[in-house]
């Protein structure tokens, strides 16, 4: 697929369009679907048009989902408040990009040295985290639901080697959420762009570095072509969980078996989102290492370290918020966190490590 095919419209671009009122005819809604994504961008736009598909078949025709890439309705940072006013009934994005919204939605989505896509769902379902994502959206007038992961992200695209903590000082980086606090914290410029925004600025030296997704999304965005340095491990975002974010009341006025459906779409399409993302991106890597010359580096241990007492600044900032919702998420991250962290150790870590030292046989 060629990158200008689906940067037509911009992660951010303007809106083009007011929404009309959602019909409902012979049982049969009509929903808009809003999202932060170019249409069938690799990863996140793909994602958003199976879910919309999904909430289609499930609810049997009777919510037909159509979806509107950022740009066509309204912007990409815009579709959470298009959601919440109830301008369009549900939207596609990532909790990274509602940081302005509070501090506390940004651990729904990914956390510098946090859960992976596993942990993350885990939370939710077992570590009482669904209840908090309910409060703290419940406030906007938004059900929130997890609908995806990308896995671990990576480390990102630097024009130059980075070969110690003084390398970063000054960097203009493009990256989002808590990962943003990490690299400020680090005195790097950090700044928040969409993939098309970050190629261009990339390319003009307006941007020194940044991440995005990983070797699936960044090679269709064409980031190999600018910058060749592609580091790694990503300790910014482990995971980094897509959602769909449903008006609160057109969500309430549903049936209970449409909300069964809305419910199962978004929970059916996590696994299936996680593995393409990750089957893609080890394709993917293996494309920019043997076609187009990507240099593949590790962050030198020192500036892995420096970015971990970073993150535990971060956390601590949390922790104090003058927020008691997002002091209680914050705890409650951290308890689910230090649990499955303590038994990866045995169980995961351990299976990992151990097939790495015998894969060649």
């Amino acid at each position: 697929m060629q990158r200008r095919s689906f940067l037509k419209t911009g992660a951010f671009g303007a809106a083009t369009a007011a929404l009309a009122t959602p019909a409902i005819a012979q049982d049969v809604r009509q929903w808009k679907m809003v999202t932060a994504w170019p249409k069938n961008l690799p990863g996140p736009g793909v994602a958003a048009q199976m879910l919309a598909d999904r909430i289609t078949t499930l609810s049997g025709g009777r919510i037909e989902v159509k979806l509107y890439a950022a740009g066509e309705l309204v912007p990409g940072p815009g579709v959470f408040d298009a959601v919440s006013e109830g301008t369009a009934e549900l939207y596609h994005a990532v909790p990274a990009y509602w940081g302005s919204k509070s501090k506390g939605i940004l651990l729904f989505g990914s956390q510098p040295f946090g859960l992976r896509a596993d942990e993350q769902v885990g939370w939710l379902y077992h570590g009482g985290g669904q209840e908090l994502y309910d409060e703290m959206y419940g406030r906007f007038g938004i059900k929130p639901f997890l609908c995806g992961n990308s896995g671990p992200q990576w480390g990102g695209w630097f024009r130059n080697e980075i070969n110690s903590v003084e390398d970063l000082k000054g960097l203009k980086f493009r990256t989002t959420g808590l990962a943003s606090e990490m690299a400020s914290k680090l005195g790097m410029a950090a700044q928040a762009m969409g993939g098309g925004d970050m190629f261009q600025a990339l390319q003009t030296g307006a941007l020194d570095a940044g991440e995005f997704i990983g070797p699936w999304t960044d090679s269709a965005l064409g980031f190999y072509q600018v910058a060749k340095n592609y580091y790694w491990p990503g300790v910014g975002e482990p995971s980094s969980a897509e959602e769909c974010g449903v008006n609160q009341e057109a969500y309430n006025e549903l049936p209970d078996d449409l909300k069964q459906a809305v419910s199962f779409a978004c929970e059916s399409l996590y696994n299936p989102v996680w593995t393409e993302y990750t089957t893609k991106h080890a394709r993917s890597l293996q494309t920019l290492i043997n076609d187009h010359d990507v240099q593949v580096k590790k962050f030198p241990d020192e500036v892995i370290n420096a970015m971990g007492e970073a993150a535990k600044e971060v956390i601590a900032d949390l922790r104090e918020d003058d927020d008691e919702l997002v002091r209680r998420i914050t705890e409650s991250f951290v308890s689910y966190r230090d649990l499955v962290g303590t038994y990866m150790t045995y169980a995961d870590n351990g299976q990992m490590n151990a097939r790495a030292r015998v894969m060649n046989y």
